[in-house]
């Protein structure tokens, strides 16, 4: 059930959007505290991919299902 107020429709995420963006998040978060070596994540982008994880969550809960 979507969350109204003032015309503005918020739904939950599919559970593929949640997985993707957790996923991303914990990349980040590996290759930042842990030092773990992810080949694009490591290279200086840990803040980029924790950022992408965000907005594809935020997508996920903004927009409706097709």
């Amino acid at each position: 059930m979507a969350f109204r107020r003032g015309g503005f429709a918020l739904t939950p995420p599919t559970m593929i959007v949640f997985a993707v963006s957790v996923i991303l998040a914990i990349l980040a978060l590996l290759a930042a505290y842990a030092r773990v070596r992810i080949p694009w994540v490591s290279a200086g982008h840990t803040f980029d991919t924790l950022a992408i994880a965000y907005l594809l969550l935020v997508a996920g809960v903004v927009f409706r299902r097709m």
